[in-house]
């Protein structure tokens, strides 16, 4: 799963760049019943909200397209933290 995270994140990347996007990190996690795939975005001076949707558009294309081994999992698209 490791490499296909790494894949994911590198193809996101590139998906972002031109909207000045980092993607911090890509992870799968399982809590309880729920498995999220967390994509952590940031950008020079912060990200927005208007950005984050506009961007959780172009990440949902890019995993519909990956074959991520698990079948059932919430794409979680959040911003990163800042304090």
């Amino acid at each position: 799963m490791e490499q296909v995270l790494e894949k994911l994140q590198i193809k996101l990347q590139k998906e972002l760049k031109d909207d000045e996007i980092i993607v911090d990190s890509v992870t799968f996690e399982v809590k309880g019943k729920y498995k999220f795939l967390t994509v952590t975005l940031d950008k020079i001076g912060g990200i927005d909200l208007d950005t984050i949707v506009e961007a959780t558009k172009k990440v949902n294309d890019v995993v519909d397209k990956m074959d991520i081994p698990e079948e059932n999992y919430i794409l979680d698209v959040v911003s990163k933290e800042r304090g």
